[in-house]
């Protein structure tokens, strides 16, 4: 079958970027993840911070596909600032499942992402690297499974252990367990409101036993894990 992610060919973006984040984004057939990255830090492999997109670094829209519908949430741009000036890697981990479903392609998704990075850079805010996984409705990389943050990585030379996790879907929380991480927020802008019980269900049920779940208001949240939270 003729896949929308086989049959568009990604286009050069990003003159721009964090740390050498520049070049151009591709979608890999081995691991089903669209990914665009730098070079992998050298030395001891770094605490991360893993973020979703949609709902948490920009306002949610049903299957954002233009970026004139692309607005940054209040405190997404602050947030990833703050990690960039404290050099804790920010990897955006991102399902759109409206790629495999049809609903739009690659070079949508593309030109919404740069308007998404192009706004992050008037405030001095940047991504070290960016995954997006197609597929719907189950796939190894697409969240709750951990697909997505195991490839970053080993391509970015990342400590999962240490690091953390923000979104707005109990399945980022899962994905973040799943990984193996530190820990997560979850907040309430997005989908947040309506998936809180469903996050607060699983510490119910005792799974996520060594996983430090931490709940939010909104990305700006995030503030006091990048301050204290990767402290060893």
């Amino acid at each position: 079958m003729n896949r929308v992610w086989e049959a568009e060919s990604p286009r050069p973006i990003y003159e721009f970027g964090h740390l050498g984040m520049t070049g151009t984004g591709r979608f890999h057939e081995d691991c089903g993840i669209w990914i665009r990255s730098r070079d992998a830090f050298a030395g001891k492999p770094l605490a991360a911070l893993f973020l979703d997109r949609d709902g948490v670094v920009v306002e949610e829209r049903h299957y954002l596909s233009r970026p004139e519908d692309m607005a940054l949430i209040p405190g997404a741009a602050d947030v990833i600032a703050e990690a960039n000036r404290r050099e804790i890697p920010v990897v955006l981990v991102t399902n759109q499942s409206g790629i495999g479903q049809g609903f739009y392609g690659w070079g949508a998704f593309e030109t919404v992402q740069e308007a998404v990075e192009r706004e992050l850079a008037r405030f001095g805010a940047g991504l070290d690297a960016v995954l997006a996984c197609p597929f719907y409705p189950e796939n190894p990389a697409r969240k709750p499974q951990p697909g997505m943050l195991l490839a970053a990585a080993r391509m970015l030379n990342l400590d999962l252990a240490a690091s953390w996790i923000v979104g707005d879907h109990a399945r980022d929380m899962e994905a973040g367990y799943n990984a193996g991480l530190r820990g997560g927020l979850h907040v309430l802008t997005g989908h947040g409101a309506g998936q809180r019980e469903a996050a607060l269900g699983v510490i119910d049920q005792q799974l996520w036993t060594g996983f430090d779940l931490r709940l939010g208001n909104s990305i700006l949240d995030a503030m006091p894990i990048i301050e204290t939270g990767f402290v060893a």
